[in-house]
C-alpha cells in the first residue's frame, strides 16, 4: 500500500533505520557533520523538525530509508538520536523477498559495492552507521557543488556519476589528490 509522504509523530530513533545502498561519500558526510555542529545551536531543532528522512515501512515494522544516507549518518556520528520520517509506502505484508524486488522496481535501493559492483540483498548494511566510503560518490558530490552537473530528480543519480568517474580517474588519485581529481573530473 502506498501512501502519501506523511511524518511519523514520534521520532525514529537513527540506529534503527535500515539503509537501502552500501556506501556513500564520507566527505559529504563530513560536511553535513560540520554543517549541524555550525548551526545546532542557533537551530537543531528546527533543523530535524524540516528534515523528515523518506522511509519503507517494511518488515518486522523497520524503516528502510530510500534517500538522505548522508545525513542520517551524520547525524547519527554527531550522537543525534531520533529523527522524523516521511513514510513513503506501507510494504510491511510484504515477504522479504517480495521487499527487496519491490523496492529494486521502484528504484529504492542501490545495492553496489564501493567498486560499483552490484551485490545481493543481504549484503545491505543493516544500520546507518555500517554505510562505508565510496571516493567516488564523493568525487561526484563534489563534482556537483562545483558546478560540473546539476542535481536532478533521478534516485542515485550521484552513483551514476560516481560510475563514470570510476572509469577514468583513479582511486589513488582522488585519496591522494581529491582537489586535482575533481579538478580532473570536471574538465571530463
Amino acid at each position: 500500500m502506498l501512501l502519501a509522504r506523511e511524518p511519523r509523530i514520534h521520532p525514529v530513533a537513527i540506529d534503527t533505520l535500515r539503509p537501502t545502498q552500501i556506501t556513500v561519500g564520507m566527505r559529504e558526510v563530513k560536511a553535513k557533520r560540520k554543517s549541524w555542529r555550525d548551526n545546532k545551536s542557533a537551530s537543531g531543532d528546527d533543523f530535524l523538525g524540516t528534515h523528515m528522512i523518506p522511509v519503507i515501512w517494511g518488515p518486522k515494522e523497520r524503516y528502510y530509508v530510500i534517500d538522505h544516507h548522508h545525513l542520517c549518518l551524520a547525524l547519527h556520528q554527531e550522537n543525534v538520536k531520533d529523527i522524523a520520517v516521511s513514510v513513503v509506502a506501507d510494504l510491511r505484508k510484504l515477504e522479504k523477498e517480495h521487499f527487496w524486488s519491490f523496492l529494486d522496481s521502484r528504484c529504492w535501493m542501490h545495492p553496489f559495492d564501493t567498486e560499483g559492483r552490484r551485490c545481493s540483498y543481504s549484503d545491505l548494511p543493516e544500520k546507518i552507521a555500517d554505510l562505508v566510503d565510496d571516493p567516488y560518490r564523493s568525487l561526484a558530490g563534489g563534482l556537483r557543488l562545483a558546478g560540473g552537473y546539476a542535481k536532478d530528480t533521478t534516485p542515485f543519480s550521484e552513483f551514476l556519476w560516481a560510475d563514470f568517474l570510476r572509469l577514468h580517474i583513479g582511486k589513488k588519485q582522488i585519496n591522494n589528490d581529491f582537489a586535482a581529481a575533481l579538478k580532473e573530473s570536471f574538465k571530463l
